[in-house]
Parts: C-alpha cells; sequence; structure tokens
C-alpha cells in the first residue's frame, strides 16, 4: 500500500527506536500527530518549541536514543533555534523538524508572503546537518542521512525541513525502512593494536586515573565504565562538579579542582585514561592548573570518536578512536586477567574526601532567619531518593550543588557546556518521561532560570509526570548580583526584584494542579519534600533563601572563574 510522507517519516523514526514526538500540534503536522498517537507513539505537547526541545534532549540523556521535536512553520520554527545551539553546544543528536510552507512560497517573487521565511537557514551555523526534503522521493535519504550526521563522530542535533506540499504527498508502495546498520556506522570499536598498546599502559601505571565526562553517560555506558572502574581500582576524576556516579566507586570519585582528594589524585597521577570528555576548558585542557604540577610526564590515553578531536587540547599517548560503547568493553576484555591491587594513596584519598565533604556540610551556615543557599543544598539533597535522577538548572544554585550535594546519583543532568538557563524543568519532564515511574526525577533550581518556563508544569501535571521541583528563590539574578555589585557597586536594580514583592511560585504550581510548598525554615525542608514525593503529583517546593550570601558566598568561584581564563594558551 502507498504511504504518505508524514507516515513515513514515522516509519523510518521508529526504525531508529523513536516512539516519542514533541512539538504543538498545527496543520503542517496534524496528520503526523494523529498517525503517531494511532502507532502508539507518546505525543508531549510543550507550551513552547523550545521547551519540547529540551525534554527531547532531556530525553536522550537518559536512553541515548535521540529525541524528536517538530515546530511549525514560520514562529514555530523559530522558537527551536535557541533550543539548537544549546544542543549543538551539549553535543546532543536532537532531530529537529520545521514545517514549511509550499515550496512554490520559496520563489515567489511577490511580497508579504505570511510567515515565510528561510528558515533553514537559521540552522546552518549551529546543527550538524540541514535537509529540506523538497520532492517526497527524497525522505527516506534525507532522513538517513541526518541520522548519519547525527549519531557519527560527535553526536549533534540536525535540522529537517518538510514543506507542506511534500509532507502531504503520498508515495508509492515502498519497503519496510531500512535497520540502521543497513545504511550508518552503528558500531565502532577501536583498532585491536590501540586496545593492546593501552592495556600496556594501563598494566605498566603505578597510579592511574579515570577522566569521565558527561558524554560516557549520555552513551548510556555505566555499566561497562563500572567495570573499568573496577579493574583499575584508580580515583575517578568527574570533568564538572556533581556528575552521574559509577555503581560501586562512588567514593573515589572526585570533582577536578573543587576537593583537596582530587587535586591530589591528578597531581599524583601517572596516566589519565580520558573517556566521553573534550578534555576542555574546566580541566585546563589537561595541561595547566592541578594538571602543570607534579607527575606533569604523565602518559594520556583518550577514548574519543571524532578523529579529529584528537590531539588539539594535548598530546595524546594512544589515541582510541571509535565509540566509547564498543572500546570500553574491548578494555575491560583486554584486563580481565590482570586485575589491579588498590594503590594505599587511594583509600587515604577516600578517607580525604570523605572528610572534606563531611566539613562542607557541618560549615553550611544554620539558624538564620533566611536559609543560606548552602544549607538548603545540604537539607535538599540530603532528603531526595538514592535512586533519583537529579536535574540542576541556574548559575548559583547549580555552583551550590557542587560543594554541598549530598548525593551521589547514577544520573546527573545539567546543561553545562552551554549554561542556557531553563532548561532544567523541561530536562526533568524528558528525563521522568525516559524512566517512567520507576524513578523519580528532582529538579533543583533557582528561581530565575526556573521562571523561563514555568508554563510547563501544566504539561507534566497534563501527562501525569510527578517531577518535583526545588527551588532556591532569591528574587534576583543570583550569580550575576555578584559580578554586578563588583563593577558598578551595591545598587543594582536590574538583577534584583524587590523582596516585598516574591512571586508564589508554590501557588503557581497549586494553579496548575500541582502541589505546591513554601518553606521558610531550614528543619521543614525535608518534610516537605516527603509530603511532594507522596502526593504522586508534579510538585514545587519553594524556599526564599539569603539573597546577599546567594550572591557573595558562591562557593569554588575561584576555581570556577579559571574556566574562563586563557592563561595556558
Amino acid at each position: 500500500m502507498s504511504v504518505h510522507v508524514y507516515e513515513r517519516v514515522l516509519q523510518l523514526l521508529e526504525a531508529e527506536g523513536i516512539k516519542t514526538l514533541f512539538g504543538i500540534p498545527d496543520p503542517s503536522f496534524f496528520n503526523m500527530f494523529i498517525r503517531a498517537e494511532q502507532r502508539g507513539w507518546q505525543v508531549i505537547a510543550p507550551h513552547h518549541e523550545e521547551a519540547g526541545a529540551f525534554m527531547a534532549e532531556g530525553l536522550w540523556r537518559m536512553t541515548g536514543t535521540p529525541g524528536v521535536v517538530v515546530g511549525n512553520q514560520g514562529p514555530g520554527v523559530a522558537n527551536l533555534v535557541p533550543a539548537a545551539i544549546n544542543a549543538a553546544k551539549e553535543n546532543a543528536p536532537v532531530i529537529f523538524i520545521g514545517g514549511q510552507r509550499a515550496q512554490i512560497a520559496a520563489q515567489r517573487v511577490r511580497r508579504g508572503r505570511i510567515q515565510y521565511t528561510h528558515q533553514y537557514r537559521y540552522f546552518e551555523e549551529a546543527v550538524k546537518y540541514v535537509g529540506v526534503i523538497q520532492y517526497p522521493e527524497q525522505t527516506d535519504e534525507i532522513i538517513r542521512e541526518a541520522f548519519r550526521q547525527a549519531l557519527s563522530g560527535t553526536p549533534g542535533p540536525v535540522y529537517i525541513e518538510i514543506p507542506m506540499n511534500a509532507m502531504q504527498a503520498e508515495l508509492g508502495e515502498l519497503p519496510p525502512p531500512a535497520a540502521p546498520e543497513q545504511y550508518r556506522l552503528v558500531h565502532q570499536p577501536a583498532n585491536q593494536q590501540a586496545i593492546d598498546a593501552a592495556a600496556e599502559l594501563i598494566r605498566r601505571a603505578q597510579m592511574p586515573l579515570l577522566l569521565i565526562g558527561q558524554g560516557a553517560f549520555t552513551a548510556r555506558a555505566h555499566d561497562a565504565l563500572a567495570v573499568l572502574a573496577h579493574n583499575l581500582q584508580s580515583p575517578v576524576i568527574h570533568t564538572y562538579p556533581v556528575s552521574s556516579f559509577l555503581a560501586g566507586v562512588e567514593d573515589r570519585t572526585f570533582p577536578c579542582g573543587f576537593s583537596p582528594a582530587g587535586v591530589e589524585a591528578i597531581v599524583n597521577s601517572d596516566l589519565v585514561i580520558a573517556i566521553g570528555t573534550e578534555i576542555g576548558e574546566p580541566v585546563h585542557h589537561g595541561v595547566a592548573g592541578h594538571w602543570a604540577k607534579g607527575n606533569t610526564g604523565r602518559q594520556w590515553i583518550h577514548v574519543e570518536s571524532d578523529p579529529l578531536s584528537i590531539g588539539v587540547n594535548r598530546h595524546i599517548d594512544v589515541p582510541l578512536v571509535g565509540d566509547l560503547r564498543d572500546i570500553v568493553p574491548q578494555l575491560n576484555a583486554a584486563l580481565k586477567d590482570t586485575p589491579r591491587q588498590r594503590a594505599n594513596a587511594v583509600d587515604r584519598w577516600i578517607e580525604m574526601h570523605a572528610e572534606f565533604k563531611t566539613a562542607q556540610r557541618l560549615a553550611a551556615p544554620s539558624g538564620q532567619d533566611l536559609i543560606h543557599p548552602a544549607r538548603l543544598m545540604v537539607e535538599a539533597t540530603g532528603a531526595i531518593p538514592k535512586d533519583a535522577v537529579f536535574v540542576r538548572d541556574g548559575g548559583a544554585t547549580s555552583i551550590y550543588t557542587w560543594t554541598y550535594s549530598q548525593v551521589s546519583p547514577k544520573d546527573s543532568i545539567w546543561n553545562q557546556n552551554f549554561g542556557h538557563l531553563g532548561t532544567g524543568l523541561p530536562y526533568a519532564i524528558g528525563a521522568q518521561l525516559a524512566v517512567g515511574n520507576d524513578r523519580r526525577v528532582v529538579l533543583i533550581s533557582g528561581d530565575s532560570a526556573f521562571l523561563f518556563h514555568t508554563s510547563e508544569l501544566e504539561t507534566a501535571v497534563r501527562k501525569n509526570l510527578p517531577v518535583i521541583c526545588i527551588v532556591a528563590s532569591d528574587y534576583a539574578w543570583g550569580v550575576e548580583v555578584r559580578g554586578y555589585r563588583g563593577m558598578v557597586g551595591e545598587n543594582s536594580p536590574e538583577t534584583e526584584a524587590h523582596w516585598g514583592k516574591q512571586v508564589r511560585l508554590d501557588k503557581v504550581a497549586e494553579g496548575y494542579g500541582a502541589h505546591g510548598e513554601f518553606v521558610e525554615r531550614e528543619e521543614d525542608i525535608a518534610p516537605a519534600i516527603a509530603r511532594a514525593l507522596a502526593s504522586g503529583k508534579p510538585a514545587v517546593i519553594q524556599i526564599p533563601i539569603d539573597p546577599v550570601a546567594n550572591a557573595r558566598d558562591v562557593p569554588g568561584h575561584e576555581e570556577y572563574s579559571t574556566w574562563y581564563n586563557d592563561f595556558f594558551y
């Protein structure tokens, strides 16, 4: 039987394991939405296309399968552009699909074309591939090329435009869509010679360490990485503070630069195995900061899918080019017969880090009229479920979690490369769709970041997604206040709201049909979280915090500020 283009697109997406569609219905996509629901898809209509794209990215982060979002011609597509830029910086293979007027509009010389612009040009700078289905017969090849580009080398977003005349066109009888391995590279192991060289370096090393970036976790390679960490018996260094943790090695996982134990582990290392990381500015490209101390002759193994990335930021002794999901099992197989003994220094660093975390927890100011943000983090993260998906948003709020978080989450989601505020609630919704009812998703956000997409609380209520949102409210652009005051003095009217005009986000949540809590005492934080979890509903727990401390006392600011320093070039 013949099929329409909109249904063929769904078939091609299903071949890639996709059955969730984000987007706001419009005539361009009415038939696609209806057929998707008939085929058993989850169809999620957000209140803003940008938020829908962040939801798609959140789903990808928890599944390893690209998320798909559509935008309707004109303003709908325009709303997707910031999210596409963000996805590019986050190396997220989000599939953006844009509707467009019939292709005849592209060549008209008459003025006044409603909602028509050259949309694809918006995306050309940001995404890895732009394809316009001008002719229905191109549908398969353009969709396949989009996936080929999105998932080859460094992952990234792509944009596909489908004009109305092509979307509604009827194709002839077609064969079933090809499986991914029939048209693109699915597995990419490293060559055996490189694996053997890496294994030999590891065997000879006295003090190896694993440097793990967020890419290792978005690849959903937790289990294989945990086996490697067990084989190495080494410290694990997070490229960003409070990333996802590997099961069984939580006690010897340290943030780069934000823990004395992590610094000592770096300084004393003689071999670094870098996986899922660009070796970027937060780790000083592996050549400066802490890496310029101690054993500066340490050797490096880098697992990287893009061969053009090898050796750019620093010299790599053994590059392992390929997909980490293939390469890490290769390393595990090569090392399985040569188990390592844990060095005494690692046990000392474990104890040192535990003492550091205890000292930080005890140092969090307590008993103040306004809750100190450090105390909020201690109380809140100590009360969330141990298996929760931990989502963060905001400037100062996210930075406070680096020092004071009491959880070691298997999955932690943060907009770490681009720093786009407002991703938290949409990420949380996408993550909750991924885990279903098996786990809870908990967001900790600043109020300014949370207000970007508060309307998506209604989406969570409508779809019965019980995300918990803990909102630290200083009624200001917290971390920006610090910079503003440092530049022009105490008066910063554009970054701070009037304290007497607080927005009651808990009441906003209740208006959407969610659970709301307003907490003004630190001892009430944990009980409020327990009630929110028990409600089984989306929830907002609003906690007013000390705005002066939120701007002035941001922990680790000295280390964080070095990320923007060009001192090592």
